[in-house]
């Protein structure tokens, strides 16, 4: 008795641990969802505020701004053309490595550019933007680079597919109108000759000397001849015909 008390204890906290466990991995589960949401939504609502600035201020402010936004951008697309890509060619990890350590330099740029958003001093904006414009532009090129080698690549995989698959259908198109081919060799067989119409087959047939076929007209009966009478014989008693 006190087995079974012990196996049913056992069994229950096994259940209480399996429990519990699935409880956590689904509460953390929820929890990085809602922490991507919520980065997803504050990103969003800082691009769409640089996006005003950049219009709506004028002077270093304003370009600062349409910087940000030119980096943010850039880096973003590329950051999702680069996880697209791996999870069907796993031979973009090296480019992910690369992309990684070019994201680090973008994300100090956003930094200095950040910090500089509520810089007072015009003149010192003005005697940095050389200097935050070329690395700007030189990070951009690089991440632009990379996604569209990223897509190129995708693009050629996607034709060589395309072009393989095409020939098998045609094969396999081929092969179930087979029928196209039968009445082809069908209609080119040549047919048997007609004997009525004069041809090698009738002429054959009634060359001269040839045996006679089953088909020749009958030949004439002849009459058999009256038998001899003999003396010995009786004579014929005719038959009453009364």
């Amino acid at each position: 008795m006190e087995a079974v008390i012990a196996v049913f204890a056992l069994l229950f906290l096994l259940f209480v641990g399996l429990g519990a466990y699935a409880a956590v991995k689904a509460v953390g589960a929820a929890k990085r969802g809602v922490d991507r949401t919520i980065a997803q939504a504050r990103r969003t609502v800082e691009d769409h505020t640089l996006r005003a600035k950049s219009f709506a201020q004028l002077g270093p402010a304003g370009e600062i701004a349409q910087l940000r936004l030119a980096l943010r951008t850039s880096m973003r697309a590329t950051q999702d053309a680069l996880q697209a890509g791996a999870a069907e060619d796993e031979s973009l990890k090296e480019s992910i490595g690369l992309f990684e350590r070019l994201s680090a330099h973008g994300h100090e740029l956003d930094g200095d550019l950040k910090r500089l958003e509520t810089e007072p001093d015009r003149a010192t904006l003005t005697a940095r933007l050389p200097d935050l414009r070329d690395r700007t532009e030189r990070i951009t090129k690089s991440a632009d680079s990379l996604r569209w080698a990223v897509r190129d690549r995708a693009r050629r995989f996607a034709e060589d597919d395309l072009g393989s698959l095409s020939a098998q259908i045609d094969i396999e198109a081929d092969a179930l109108r087979h029928w196209a081919r039968t009445d082809t060799d069908r209609h080119s067989a040549p047919w048997p000759e007609d004997p009525a119409a004069g041809g090698p087959a009738a002429s054959r047939q009634h060359t001269p000397g040839s045996a006679p076929t089953e088909e020749s007209a009958p030949q004439a009966i002849t009459p058999p001849s009256p038998r001899p009478a003999y003396p010995w014989q009786k004579k014929p008693r005719p038959e009453s015909t009364a």
